[in-house]
């Protein structure tokens, strides 16, 4: 990549790391993202399990 030319894509093997500039950007990006999806991993795997217990209790209730 010549310095100056702009990124044509944001995948990882694209960039040129070299440059700490792209670096530091990139990495930061993909470390916030990653902590993003973990927490909405987090979050609806609590709620599914939740919904799942309280159907258990209600099938309990009804008997």
């Amino acid at each position: 990549m010549i310095p100056g030319e702009t990124v044509h894509s944001m995948l990882p093997q694209d960039l040129p790391w070299w440059a700490p500039d792209h670096a530091v950007f990139f990495g930061v990006l993909y470390i916030v993202l990653f902590v993003i999806g973990t927490g909405l991993g987090v979050v609806f795997l609590q709620s599914f399990i939740e919904t799942i217990k309280e159907a258990r209790k209600e099938e309990a209730a009804a008997k």
